[in-house]
């Protein structure tokens, strides 16, 4: 009997050991910020591919949990506000528009400041992730304003021109007001007449509808989203380029008390949101085009002769960059050199050279 007593003993014993964890979760509390609304699609996508794919990673292990706290659409920062308020830890991870912040971010500009090259996202992307990697200047720049680089955005295929009035080339853009956000309102610098209008994504429609501006700068997903067919029924398709807008940051502070697991897993997830999210926007390319025509819109493609005459108006906004860069004694010219050189290989060649005088 007391070896049967002794044997049930053992067995609870061992039981209990089984069913209690060999350690606690430890749960990380991550309050992420943009100031656009959670319909804007790289914000929707943070909360459906970033996050799930952060916690299945740290799932794997078990020692970590997040509690993901998203606030949006201005409750914490305004769409231009982002950069500061993960610089003052406002929020822990922010997704930073960097087109409002040319001054700060200077290198940032990198595909902004030659258009008329690659009409493609993804491309786009992996070119300036890579450059940001193999150059430091990006993630210096970002280390000045208290912040952690992780990843690059590109959440559209290619700007394009929408009008309230037909449009069918740059000419009719002459004397004309147009919303832009940041360094592709100095597209319009070789065009007559031309005067942009800095406004944010979220005031186009209002902009539109006012008569502040006659035309605007943007991308058709964005056009369907924010139903600028209502209000700019006329686009022209000039391809001006995939342009990265969008950068995912950690605050500095909070990102030197995070554990090296979950550094692993916010900087492998936020390659994968890189390139999901540029995928996604190249694959919502035509059926954007097609939702804004259903909308009642008109497009319009511009020749070949056409974008090449506007790219040789315009002056050279990229050396202008890379010289001012290396004026501070960042590497432009060979960063403007080496992004060039990796969409070439990735198949695409501009209408002008930018490299050259």
């Amino acid at each position: 009997m007391a070896v049967f007593s002794k044997g049930l003993a053992l067995s609870a014993l061992l039981a209990g050991l089984t069913a209690a964890p060999a350690f606690a979760t430890e749960t990380i509390k991550a309050v992420v910020i943009d100031g656009y609304p959670a319909r804007a699609l790289w914000v929707k996508e943070f909360s459906n591919f970033f996050i799930p794919e952060v916690d299945k990673k740290l799932a794997e292990t078990g020692n970590f949990k997040m509690d993901w706290q998203e606030s949006y659409g201005g409750s914490i920062v305004k769409p231009k506000g982002v950069l500061e308020g993960v610089k003052l830890g406002l929020g822990d991870i922010g997704i930073v528009t960097t087109i409002f912040h040319s001054s700060k971010l200077p290198s940032q500009a990198i595909s902004a400041v030659t258009p008329f090259v690659a009409a493609d996202s993804v491309a786009v992307a992996k070119a300036v992730d890579e450059i940001a990697k193999e150059f430091p200047t990006m993630q210096k720049e970002f280390a000045k304003q208290n912040q952690v680089y992780l990843a690059t955005g590109v959440v559209l295929d290619t700007y394009q021109v929408f009008s309230k009035d037909p449009i069918t080339s740059s000419k009719d853009i002459e004397g004309s007001k147009v919303a832009g956000a940041g360094m592709n309102l100095r597209y319009l610098e070789g065009i007559n007449g031309a005067a942009g209008v800095r406004g944010g994504l979220t005031d186009f429609y209002n902009m539109l509808d006012t008569g502040l501006v006659d035309k605007a700068m943007l991308w058709p997903e964005a056009a369907k989203t924010f139903k600028i067919a209502e209000v700019a029924p006329h686009m022209l398709a000039v391809d001006l380029g995939a342009v990265n807008s969008k950068t995912i940051t950690v605050n500095a502070d909070y990102w030197k008390s995070l554990p090296d697991e979950v550094k692993t897993a916010l900087q492998d997830v936020a390659l994968m949101y890189r390139d999901h999210v540029a995928g996604i926007a190249m694959e919502r390319a035509a059926a954007s085009r097609d939702a804004y025509v259903a909308a009642g819109g008109t497009i319009t493609e511009a020749s070949a002769e056409d974008r090449a005459a506007w790219a040789a108006a315009m002056p050279n906004i990229a050396m202008e960059w890379s010289a001012n860069l290396d004026g501070k004694g960042e590497p432009g010219t060979d960063m403007l050199k080496a992004y060039l050189a990796k969409l070439e290989a990735a198949g695409y060649t501009g209408v002008r050279d930018w490299t050259a005088e």
